[in-house]
């Protein structure tokens, strides 16, 4: 396979708006248009080829990397997120408790802000720690959001969300969402809103209360330059990293992982792939050296494999391109910086 343009999948959701379609190119009767998938090995939406195949009926383990080969399914899910109104406060349960109870993936997510209205925000956990009743009672008298952290957000700027933390995207976001490759959500507030047919929208709230983390988390955003980047947000699931071009730039192939470049402003090319902004190309690993220029920023998004060396006192974590992240003698202290666990790394 060489490099190819990738063709979205589309949702409509109540909460969505027009924004995917007016500024970011994407042609779809559906209205609202709430998400975009763009790199999509799901049941529920595939990206597709420009043959119109579906990239996973097509890509091979060697083109989806070596990285790959340890996931029961594909592990990374792309979109875009426009939300004209608010999303429902919800959570997404972790590995273990989805597949014995969903057959799926667990989800842990990040969030990179591409776009903001003034005054735009986010839920993320708690502002306190709460007991598991206090959170059920909560959410039974309907002033759950008075128990969450907002954040007011600006364009730029990231967030990462472990599996089993509350959280709602508010009105006025436009998100690039890089999460593990799931559609499992349990949803524990809507705000008493209807579907199109008059219904309170389902609720699982006895789920919801299996899995949230109801101790208070304090975000923090990453920013660790690399040889490619920036990176934005990882684990052992998927590697985000902000790309900035400005004229040339040559990146080096391996056979760890794909490549896929999610635009977010700007335009150029990705080898001989032309790429603008809401569009998403996809280079395959063991691919070679290829070339990206123009003047644009991009997600990149990868599957990198991470690790803790020991050179004497000293410890650093690194990647499987050779890049170090960071540099200590506590290794609970490097896992934190570079927001990593004990099972992120190798």
């Amino acid at each position: 396979m060489d490099i190819v343009k990738l063709t979205p999948a589309y949702k409509s959701i109540i909460w969505g708006g027009d924004k995917l379609k007016r500024e970011y190119g994407k042609t779809t009767e559906l209205s609202p248009l709430a998400e975009s998938w763009e790199l999509a090995f799901h049941k529920d939406g595939k990206s597709l080829l420009p043959d119109g195949r579906a990239l996973s009926d097509v890509a091979t383990e060697k083109e989806l990397g070596e990285n790959c080969k340890g996931f029961p399914f594909f592990p990374v899910l792309v979109k875009f997120i426009d939300a004209q109104d608010k999303l429902s406060v919800q959570v997404h349960p972790a590995d273990e408790y989805a597949l014995k109870h969903e057959n799926s993936l667990g989800k842990t997510e990040m969030w990179y802000i591409a776009d903001a209205d003034e005054g735009a925000g986010i839920y993320l956990g708690f502002k306190e720690n709460i007991t598991r009743e206090q959170f059920e009672r909560a959410i039974l008298d309907k002033t759950l959001t008075d128990y969450l952290k907002f954040i007011p957000v600006k364009k730029g700027e990231s967030y990462f969300i472990p599996a089993g933390t509350i959280h709602a995207i508010c009105s006025g976001c436009l998100i690039c969402e890089i999460q593990q490759n799931s559609n499992i959500t349990y949803r524990v507030y809507d705000y008493g809103r209807r579907d199109k047919n008059g219904n309170e929208r389902e609720l699982h709230v006895q789920k919801a209360l299996d899995v949230t983390n109801t101790t208070a988390i304090e975000p923090k955003e990453l920013n660790i330059p690399v040889s490619e980047g920036v990176l934005k947000g990882i684990n052992k699931f998927f590697t985000a990293t902000h790309v900035t071009v400005r004229g040339k730039k040559t990146f080096k192939s391996d056979c760890g992982s794909f490549r896929c470049f999610t635009c977010l402003e700007g335009e150029g090319s990705v080898g001989d792939i032309g790429i603008k902004k809401g569009e998403s190309v996809f280079v395959p690993a063991c691919h070679g050296d290829f070339e990206i220029s123009g003047d644009f920023c991009a997600i990149m998004t990868t599957v990198r494999k991470y690790r803790l060396v020991s050179d004497g006192a000293e410890l650093r974590i690194e990647n499987d391109l050779g890049d170090v992240l960071t540099r200590g003698s506590d290794k609970d202290t490097l896992l934190k910086n570079c927001g990593l666990t004990n099972s992120d790394i190798e």
